[in-house]
């Protein structure tokens, strides 16, 4: 059994539906504050360096520790989750007709070190969004997406924000699942 040091819904479904037994124990980092140290580095290495932090933040008791994050970025600007509703309509007016990166990371902590690492980029190509769309897509979709820092859930209503997407699904959740199982396998936490 691992740790997963995540309280994202999504990451647990992909670890369950995969098959991979974990425990769930949340990391206590701040967030912004680390990305205010980052200021300057690539979204990759900004997604990379929290899903770090947030497995080295947890005691895993000897068990692997998985710290998992994405950004987003959109025309150069990166986005992080909607503080309101009224932001999250900002940033999909801010999205609409423009093509989001999806930097999604995962981290492996052992024995108070990282053992492994890995960032997945996927690209979705948001459709054009009229007022009227964003104001009935948020009316339908949160306070669910305030979890989410693009503003959306792929697996719900989301889908109908993009045009087309470049990558695979898992990324879009959130984070690089087949790497992640095949480092486990590494580990001998699951069966090769």
């Amino acid at each position: 059994m691992i740790v997963l040091a995540s309280k994202s819904a999504s990451r647990r479904t992909m670890l369950g539906a995969a098959g991979v037994e974990f425990e769930v124990r949340p990391a206590a980092i701040d967030e912004r504050a680390l990305e205010a140290q980052l200021r300057d580095a690539g979204p990759g290495e900004v997604a990379l360096a929290l899903a770090e932090a947030k497995a080295l933040s947890v005691d895993g008791g000897g068990r692997p520790v998985l710290g998992s994050d994405s950004v987003v970025t959109v025309g150069g600007r990166r986005f992080s989750k909607p503080a309101s509703r009224a932001q999250a309509a900002e940033h999909l007016r801010f999205f609409s007709g423009r093509t989001m990166e999806l930097h999604s990371a995962a981290a492996i902590a052992l024995g108070g070190g990282i053992g492994w690492n890995h960032v997945a980029l996927a690209t979705l190509k948001v459709r054009e969004l009229s007022d009227e769309y964003i104001e009935a897509y948020l009316a339908a979709e949160w306070p669910e997406v305030s979890q989410c820092v693009g503003v959306f859930r792929i697996e719900a209503l989301g889908v109908q924000l993009f045009e087309s997407i470049d990558g695979d699904m898992f990324t879009v959740l959130g984070m690089p699942l087949l790497p992640v199982l095949g480092a486990l396998r590494e580990l001998e936490e699951l069966p090769a």
